[in-house]
C-alpha cells in the first residue's frame, strides 16, 4: 500500500450508525494524532451525512486534548440545519469517553455570483526547488526528534518550501513570509470531497511555523510547548488536492503565548481555492529530553 492509499483509509470511516462513525491513525505508537488528521476525519463524517450536490465551503474546529494515536476516534455528528441553500453540522471527535475536537462545518449548493480574489505571490515553480527528501534530510539531521513527530503523517504529501532555507526551522528571526508547495505523490479519485478532505489533512501543514520565524524559533525548539487551539478553513474554488497548490502564510499576531496565523492556497495558475486561519499555543518552557 503506496502512503497516499494509506491516507485515503485513513480518511475512509466506518459507519457505525447513522450519525456515527469510527476512525483510526495513521501515526500509531508514540506522540500524539498529527492534528491535520482529526480536521480531515471530521469534514468526512459530516461530508457522509449531506446531500452529495453540496460542498464543503468552510469548517472551524477547536482542539480540545491531544488524540491518541494507538485508539481509534469517534465522530458524532449532529444536523444542525438542513435549509434551502446551506447545510450546518457539528461534528465531534471522542477518544477515551472524552471531547478531543470539535467542529462545525457549512455546505452550499452551487450558485453563481460575484467574484474577486488576491493575487497570488510571484514565487520559484516547484520545479525549480530542492528536492522534498533533501529539505527533510536537513530538517532530521537539526531535529532528529522530528522523525517520531507530524512530519511521519505528511508522508503522503509532496512539500518544497520557498522563500526561506528549510533550516529557517532554527535559523534567525525574519519577517519573510513564508510558503510551500504542495501535492499528494500520488494521483487521487475523481471525487471533489476526497480533495477537500486531503487539503483540510494538509492545511494544518507548518501553519504555526508562521508565529515562530519572526522570534527565530521552531516547532521542534525543545523549550517550545507548540499546540494548535483552533483551525479554520474556507474553500472558494475548484481545485485538485494530486496537483501543485501554494500555500503562502502570515502572522499578524502573537501574544499571549499564543500566535495567530492565516494562510492562501493557489493553484499553479494562480486561482485562489482556499484559505486558512489558525491561533496555537506557543509557550516558553524547560526543554524537553531529547528523543531520538
Amino acid at each position: 500500500m503506496t502512503d497516499v492509499e494509506a491516507l485515503l483509509a485513513i480518511l475512509d470511516l466506518e459507519r457505525l450508525e447513522i450519525n456515527l462513525f469510527r476512525g483510526r491513525s495513521g501515526t500509531p505508537g508514540g506522540g500524539r494524532v498529527f492534528g491535520g488528521q482529526v480536521v480531515a476525519q471530521a469534514l468526512v463524517a459530516a461530508q457522509r451525512t449531506v446531500e452529495s450536490e453540496r460542498l464543503a465551503h468552510s469548517l472551524h474546529g477547536y482542539f480540545l486534548l491531544g488524540g491518541d494515536p494507538n485508539a481509534p476516534i469517534i465522530f458524532e455528528v449532529d444536523r444542525i440545519r438542513d435549509g434551502g441553500s446551506f447545510t450546518t453540522r457539528r461534528v465531534v471527535a471522542i477518544q477515551h469517553g472524552k471531547a478531543i475536537f470539535s467542529m462545525s462545518v457549512s455546505f452550499q449548493q452551487h450558485e453563481e455570483g460575484l467574484m474577486h480574489q488576491a493575487t497570488m505571490p510571484q514565487v520559484p515553480a516547484p520545479e525549480d526547488l530542492p528536492s522534498d527528501a533533501a529539505w527533510r534530510e536537513k530538517l532530521l539531521a537539526r531535529f532528529p526528534q522530528a522523525a517520531a513527530r507530524d512530519w511521519m503523517a505528511l508522508r503522503p504529501l509532496e512539500v518544497k518550501p520557498i522563500g526561506i532555507d528549510p533550516s529557517f526551522l532554527a535559523g534567525k528571526a525574519s519577517l519573510e513570509r513564508p510558503g510551500i508547495w504542495v501535492r499528494t505523490r500520488d494521483a487521487l479519485p475523481d471525487d471533489i470531497a476526497i480533495h477537500q478532505a486531503v487539503l483540510a489533512y494538509a492545511s494544518d501543514l507548518s501553519l504555526l511555523q508562521a508565529a515562530l520565524i519572526p522570534h527565530g524559533r521552531s516547532v521542534f525548539d525543545r523549550d517550545m510547548q507548540v499546540a494548535s487551539l483552533d483551525h479554520a478553513l474556507w474553500f472558494h474554488r475548484p481545485f485538485r488536492a494530486d496537483e501543485w497548490l501554494l500555500y503562502v502564510q502570515d502572522s499578524p499576531s502573537a501574544q499571549g503565548a499564543r500566535g495567530f496565523c492565516r494562510g492562501e492556497l493557489y493553484s499553479r495558475d494562480g486561482v485562489l481555492v482556499a484559505s486558512a486561519a489558525q491561533e496555537g499555543l506557543m509557550r516558553i518552557v524547560e526543554p524537553r529530553p531529547l528523543k531520538i
